[in-house]
Order: C-alpha cells, then structure tokens, then sequence
C-alpha cells in the first residue's frame, strides 16, 4: 500500500481512456488496486435484480474505477491539470501542494 497523488473530495482531470478530458469529484480511491471512482465518469451498465432499493430491476448505470495513473489533480488556483508535490506545512505536517501555482491542496 503505497501513499498516492490523489484523495477522496479531489478534484481531478482524466488524461486517457474514453472520459479523456473530462473533469470530475473523486467519489473513493481503492489503494489495494490502485484506482479512483470519479463521479459521472467510466460510467457501465450493470444488469441489476429486483430489491427493496431498485424495486423494478434492470440495467442501471453506474461509475467503476479508474486507474490512478489516468488521473491529474486540477490546479486550485489556476485550473488545469497539475503535478502534485509534498512538502511540510506551517504546523510541521507534511501537506500536499499544486506544482503549477505553488498553492496547497486542502
């Protein structure tokens, strides 16, 4: 289990695959396999039988992981696909910052 680029709540840009561009939320990151869900992208159908939730069954959409390394953070400050760096903050903790602008993230 390595440390990664990316967090729950981040707000990230898919540089490959068929969502190529878009910009999305990181809804979880699942560090065993390395991949993020990002809401509203890599959408499939999944075929689904009748329950308490979903009374009528069917095919419903939903997202499925992406690979980390398919993933950028977005800049805060100046937008845009950033990389991510690690330096120690004001109160001695080791925080994440935006290469692009020199901003910390959260």
């Amino acid at each position: 289990m390595s440390k990664l680029h990316i967090k729950k709540g981040d707000m990230v840009f898919i540089n490959a695959g068929n969502d190529k561009g878009k910009t999305g939320r990181v809804l979880s990151v699942d560090t065993e396999k390395m991949r993020a869900i990002v809401e509203g992208a890599n959408l499939v159908s999944k075929h689904t039988k009748p329950n308490s939730k979903n009374p009528q069954g069917g095919i419903i959409k939903q997202e499925a992981g992406i690979h980390v390394s398919n993933l950028q953070v977005v800049d805060p400050v100046k937008g845009g696909a950033t990389k991510i760096g690690r330096r120690i903050g004001e109160n001695g903790k080791l925080v994440r910052y935006a290469k692009k602008s020199g901003e910390e993230i959260k």
